[in-house]
């Protein structure tokens, strides 16, 4: 070898090391996880060593031309090393200088290592693991809970609600159904009586089931004392029983006796003004009903009867309630009437 020239050099770089030759090389990759943006490789730049300038053209160096690290001035004859826009460092001082910290092992993240990043925190590949099982996350689905990092199987677990009726995990974004701090899956949320799933549809619970209104109405709901249908809503209770407000009506002229004054006979209802002129006896004297309703008083005589307001003297009109009367054919007189004769 001539003394003045530095012959070649055995390129000092480990073949099997997966650094890119060039800037932006192909370690780079950007996957989605979950949702998240998960973003993976070796940082750009170029890594070589010195294997003298004979190979890239006739031009030779000398031991006199420096060939130092931009951070520490050493030498880079015969060592690996990395080129920048600010110039070339050896391996140490560019670790150093541009190496990430691992937000989990909290160690420098080295050229030769796959760097992993979420949001704004870097990862050694084999750190980037979930914070409960310790399953690697490089390649998986993940959920970030309150800055930690979980797989799907560890988040499901750990927050997800576990279905009522069938006890599997409701998995985040399926369709659920809540109610009462319970959860169900929605093909899970069924009708207890016809067991079709309730989805969306109006429901009723009845001790710890759910029932579809019609599934309720036929099992519990009362029914009409008239048309034996269920109430649903309303309705009025005549001699213990219910009945809708329209059934319950007047036996006589079917006029609706709801809020109404009405009685009965043979528990059939009827309003006042049918039963009276059906069934109450006649006033004697103005020859209209007696239905005793409504606090009405009234006198009887033998087969004859009189509203309090009618029962009087037929010659004075004096009032014969509580007083001694004397019957005079199809009359009644007061005493002194009766003795004053015709």
């Amino acid at each position: 070898m001539d003394p003045g020239r530095l012959g070649p050099v055995p390129l000092a770089r480990d073949e099997s090391s997966s650094l890119p030759l060039a800037a932006g090389g192909e370690g780079g990759e950007r996957r989605e996880k979950g949702g998240q943006k998960l973003q993976g490789g070796n940082r750009g730049g170029v890594l070589a060593a010195l294997e003298g300038w004979e190979r890239q053209g006739s031009l030779r160096a000398t031991m006199s031309e420096a060939f130092d690290c931009a951070k520490c001035s050493e030498s880079l004859y015969g060592r690996k090393y990395i080129q920048t826009d600010n110039g070339p460092y050896c391996v140490p001082c560019y670790d150093n200088t541009f190496a990430n910290t691992c937000a989990e092992c909290q160690q420098l993240i080295g050229h030769d290592s796959r760097e992993l990043f979420y949001e704004d925190r870097h990862f050694h590949e084999g750190c980037f693991r979930c914070c409960r099982c310790q399953r690697s996350l490089a390649d998986e689905p993940f959920t970030c809970q309150d800055s930690e990092l979980l797989c799907n199987d560890c988040y499901c677990s750990a927050f997800s609600s576990q279905c009522s009726a069938c006890g599997e995990t409701v998995m985040p974004g399926s369709r659920k159904l809540e109610y009462g701090g319970q959860t169900w899956h929605e093909h899970c949320f069924l009708c207890s009586g016809c067991e079709q799933p309730l989805g969306s549809r109006s429901f009723v619970p009845d001790k710890g089931a759910h029932y579809c209104v019609p599934c309720y109405e036929n099992k519990f709901a009362p029914r009409c004392a008239r048309c034996s249908k269920t109430l649903t809503q309303g309705g009025v209770t005549y001699r213990d029983q219910p009945w809708h407000r329209e059934c319950l009506v007047c036996t006589g002229c079917q006029t609706p006796l709801a809020g109404q004054q009405f009685t009965s006979r043979d528990d059939d209802p009827y309003c006042v003004a049918c039963f009276g002129e059906l069934f109450a006896p006649k006033c004697s004297s103005c020859k209209r009903p007696i239905t005793g309703l409504g606090g009405g008083k009234y006198v009887s005589f033998e087969d004859r009867h009189w509203h309090h307001s009618c029962f009087s003297c037929a010659r004075c009109s004096t009032s014969l309630v509580g007083q001694g009367f004397v019957p005079d054919g199809d009359q009644v007189l007061c005493q002194g009437c009766s003795q004053a004769g015709p």
